[in-house]
């Protein structure tokens, strides 16, 4: 027999009631900066996808409601918990002072591949994902407790941020 589609009743996926009572992987995603509401949407569906615990909008990242996050969230700003920290560095603070390992995700010197990345086990991660242009904020980087460089092989420098957040969720899921 050869596979189809499944339809979205069979995916079997919980109601957004059943998704804010379910435990959370021990993870939280912080935007800083990001300038594009349509990334911004993209995120909250990979936060829903990978049960983050909370995504933080820091700076001027856009919050909803707004059409364009809307659009690309799909519903995800119902069921993800989200905050707006307006200080991104007294946000790392504060997760580091309450016992969570942050992560910058950046190309910085003496930074660790991805793939020799080891979380520690029964600990939480802050993961940092910087301005579109600018990246993660210099000051972050030297607070994080670890930086950590996606493998890229290609001609381009970048990877769009919706695309980081997805790679790094399921990594950190696959590895813990």
């Amino acid at each position: 027999m050869s596979p189809r589609k499944l339809s979205l009743t069979e995916l079997n996926r919980l109601s957004i009631s059943d998704f804010k009572d379910v435990d959370k992987f021990p993870y939280c995603l912080i935007l800083d900066d990001i300038r594009s509401l349509n990334n911004v949407g993209s995120v909250f569906r990979t936060a829903d996808a990978f049960r983050a615990e909370t995504l933080y909008l820091c700076g001027i990242t856009g919050q909803p409601p707004h059409r364009d996050i809307t659009k690309t969230a799909l519903g995800a700003t119902e069921s993800v918990v989200w905050k707006h920290e307006a200080d991104v560095v007294a946000l790392v603070r504060q997760l580091q002072a309450e016992g969570w390992i942050v992560a910058a995700v950046e190309q910085a010197e003496g930074s660790t591949s991805l793939a020799d990345f080891r979380p520690e086990p029964n600990k939480p991660y802050a993961f940092v994902l910087g301005n579109e242009v600018t990246g993660v904020r210099e000051e972050v980087i030297q607070l994080a407790d670890l930086v950590l460089e996606i493998p890229q092989f290609g001609t381009k420098h970048s990877l769009n941020i919706a695309v980081t957040a997805g790679v790094i969720c399921w990594d950190f899921l696959q590895k813990m």
